[in-house]
């Protein structure tokens, strides 16, 4: 290992009060851990995939307020009629 990590694990190790190799041991864990969880869960980029960039329409579609309230008003007005 590099002099440079080498310090940098005696350093966080003595922050932790533990010893080097505890250290190391919780870090190579927990790496193990997240990797496994990673490959669990995909994210929603991961599940919309093809279909990110695919569709047409205004570039503040995400941000602006008014889409939102006229989806909304939309929707109610036709539902209205489904009773």
């Amino acid at each position: 290992m590099p002099e440079a990590m080498l310090r940098e694990i005696a350093e966080e190790a003595k922050t932790r009060r533990v010893g080097k190799s505890e250290f190391i041991r919780d870090c190579l864990k927990r790496a193990l851990h997240r990797g496994k969880k990673t490959k669990k869960t995909a994210s929603c980029l991961d599940l919309m995939g093809q279909s990110v960039g695919s569709f047409q329409g205004p570039r503040d579609l995400s941000t602006n307020r008014r889409y939102l309230v006229e989806a909304v008003a939309h929707a109610n007005r036709s539902r209205k009629g489904t009773r």
